[in-house]
């Protein structure tokens, strides 16, 4: 074997998994479709390279892969580092109810606990210190008490540096300059946050830690390989381990090309690991006896946004980072529903692209712009408007599937996802949104996306190869071994077999770190 482990990824369970595994001795391939990224290649302009194209991805490699699929659209990183570049740097823990059922009985809250503090230590994540607080922090908290759930409001640990003397009263405070230069525990270079809002699209001062900056570069330092541009399409068993075939994609064109390992854990995400063993199964049938379930229990996560104007406010979405805060009804006290409130936030380059108005094309992305025009006919660039956020328990019950579309013959993935058994859950979210704005003077328009389509978008994909106790009802076992394949896992968040409620980077963390360490204590 050429590797003794070939990483299929980059995102929160590939780097983890790989840089643990590295740690422990193995010989480590990374294999990536993205682009490494920082703030020397970060897109800035509408000429720059910002998506990820599935039919070209040798000349069009993003920032953003972006998937329409009929009522839900979803987006991933495609980077060196995965998801961690584009996610709003929220790092917790998923309620306990949330392993209550669906999981094989070996994953508990508890059993995840000790691998929740790693990640949170090993990511160095903080709260926005006490002088720092953002105008959409102080809002959420208003809102939280004028509608009787002030117990409810609080602060959330991020994937971000601060500098505790760093504050908004502070002359010119978001001049880059502001920003503290430091090595981190991994011994990478990084910044302190001064507030600039660009935690979506790559912060411009290194204060996000991001993949990159922790897990990636410590599995280098421990002779792990990681290999940028690589798109896998196949993986096949062979004598002593698996063949992972990619292509390389290198000045506009594809390089086939193929390695060896005794161990290869699937990481490319929800939608990507999910495709390419639907592809392994039914198109090449390398790998014919993964198990019937796969594709099923896919889960959006409950993700929606509510736009709000205040004609008094300043919100400001534009500064500090992206979400801080959470107003918690995970209890399901509201309606019977799981979910939480967030505080989003707004890159300031949004205004200019809605302005142009080619962001995306179709009735669905007409409407879309047409709202975000109506906001910014009086105001801009959003200064008076509060994104209000969230996620919620949707049913889970989406399926990922390869089939033809009405212009090719060529097989695509496709998600079924009906919106009926999901609509009390984000209708609870949304009418929740509707309450807050309300009750601190904001005039809420929820997106016509919602109202007229029942279409929504998610960053937070789950499921698709979920965790089961046999293959009659999973993928893979609680280690994240597919069932029929030995030294065959999937690692990321594809393995989550319903929605949490909660940003999920975390737990897709935790379940890498103990997967990782099931991996090396069996080889002893």
């Amino acid at each position: 074997m050429d590797f003794d482990v070939i990483v299929i990824g980059s995102g929160f369970g590939g780097a983890i998994s790989a840089c643990r595994l590295a740690e422990a001795g193995y010989k480590v391939l990374i294999l990536e479709r993205g682009r490494r990224w920082d703030k020397s290649n970060y897109p800035r302009t509408p000429a720059d390279m910002w998506l990820w194209d599935h039919d070209a991805p040798e000349k069009k490699n993003g920032w953003l892969d972006l998937r329409v699929f009929p009522n839900m659209s979803v987006a991933a990183g495609a980077a060196v580092g995965g998801g961690s570049l584009i996610y709003a740097n929220i790092s917790c823990e998923a309620p306990t109810s949330a392993f209550e059922k669906q999981w094989p009985q070996e994953i508990t809250y508890d059993e995840l606990k000790p691998h929740y503090d790693t990640v949170a230590q090993f990511m160095n994540v903080k709260k926005v210190p006490a002088n720092q607080w953002t105008e959409r922090m102080k809002l959420m908290k208003l809102g939280a008490e004028r509608i009787g759930a002030a117990d409810r409001f609080r602060q959330v640990d991020l994937a971000v540096s601060f500098d505790e003397e760093w504050t908004y009263e502070q002359n010119d405070p978001h001049n880059e300059k502001k920003s503290k230069r430091f090595l981190n525990m991994q011994g990478v270079e990084q910044g302190t946050c001064v507030h600039l809002g660009n935690c979506d699209i790559g912060c411009d001062v290194d204060a996000k830690n991001t993949l990159d900056r922790n897990y990636i570069p410590w599995a280098e330092k421990h002779g792990a390989q990681v290999r940028e541009l690589h798109l896998v399409s196949n993986v096949e068993p062979v004598a002593g381990g698996y063949k992972v075939s990619f292509d390389r994609l290198a000045d506009g064109e594809r390089v086939p090309g193929s390695q060896t390992a005794r161990l290869v854990i699937v990481a490319a995400g929800s939608l990507g690991s999910t495709e390419l063993l639907l592809r392994c199964r039914d198109l090449t049938r390398s790998l014919p006896s993964v198990s019937p379930r796969l594709g099923h229990n896919w889960s959006s996560n409950g993700d929606f946004l509510t736009p709000a104007l205040y004609s008094d406010r300043q919100v400001s979405p534009s500064r500090g980072p992206t979400i801080t805060c959470v107003i918690d009804f995970l209890d399901r006290s509201v309606d019977g529903q799981s979910f939480w409130v967030q505080d989003g936030g707004l890159p300031n380059l949004l205004g200019d692209f809605v302005k142009m108005g080619d962001m995306s094309s179709g009735a669905k992305g007409k409407l879309l712009i047409d709202a975000l025009k109506h906001m910014l006919h009086d105001v801009e660039p959003f200064r008076n408007v509060m994104p209000w956020f969230g996620q919620g328990a949707d049913a889970g019950d989406g399926v990922l599937r390869l089939g033809e579309t009405l212009l090719s013959s060529k097989q695509q993935l496709h998600l079924d996802w009906d919106v009926t058994k999901s609509r009390p859950a984000v209708q609870a979210l949304v009418d929740m949104h509707l309450k807050l704005s309300h009750a601190t003077g904001g005039l809420p328009v929820v997106p016509p996306t919602w109202t007229v389509l029942h279409d929504l978008v998610t960053p937070h994909p789950l499921g698709g190869c979920n965790m089961g106790d046999t293959r009659d009802d999973g993928v893979v076992d609680h280690t994240g071994e597919v069932f029929g394949y030995k030294n065959l896992y999937v690692c990321d968040g594809a393995v989550v077999p319903r929605a949490v409620g909660v940003n999920p980077s975390r737990t897709i963390g935790a379940i890498a770190e103990r997967t990782a360490k099931l991996i090396t204590a069996q080889a002893r």
